[in-house]
């Protein structure tokens, strides 16, 4: 993406519950982080992690950070990418992500909680519930700069290997809903 353009992978409409596919569509934000003012104004909490991610040295340790107690924490990472069945699918009720790319390039895939099918019920103590794969998805492929934000309904798996696997430094943010 060229600098200075902000872009959206918007989800296909899916089919649900006898409703016309036109009934449901929903929007997930991917962006580079040179574009975050755009966004900065739809959490309270989202200044904070915007300006934390924007002082990010990506010669930080992996680990968690709190940067306001249990209100706002991030998840700093490094992995190699793996094919997309070896991920699963998640949700979140508590917190939104803000998954940053520090370094290389990740396939993320996102579709509507309303289309996914749990596998694994919800878990308050790692506040995630897990998912099949639906039978669409959308891919969003995030380089380094760029993120990727997920609320509570979009469900998400990152961690996938675009292309071919690669090494992979990013920083998860988590958001305190209310």
């Amino acid at each position: 993406m060229p600098a200075g353009q902000s872009c959206h992978a918007t989800l296909s409409a899916f089919p649900l519950a006898g409703r016309p596919a036109s009934v449901l569509t929903a929007a997930v934000i991917w962006d580079l982080l040179s574009n975050e003012k755009i966004y900065r104004h739809l959490h309270p909490r989202f200044a904070l992690s915007f300006d934390w991610l924007a002082r990010f040295d990506p010669a930080t340790p992996d680990g968690r950070i709190e940067l306001d107690g249990d209100s706002v924490f991030a998840l700093v990472q490094s992995y190699t990418t793996k094919p997309a069945e070896k991920n699963t699918f998640e949700t979140h009720r508590e917190r939104i992500d803000i998954q940053y790319i520090a370094r290389g390039t990740e396939l993320m895939l996102c579709a509507p909680v309303a289309s996914l099918t749990e596998t694994t019920p919800y878990n308050p103590a790692r506040d995630a519930t897990f998912y099949a794969d639906p039978g669409a998805s959308t891919q969003i492929v995030c380089g380094a700069g760029s993120f990727a934000l997920f609320f509570p309904h979009d469900g998400h798996k990152g961690g996938c290997t675009w292309q071919t696997p690669g090494d992979i430094r990013k920083v998860v943010l988590k958001v305190r809903v209310s």
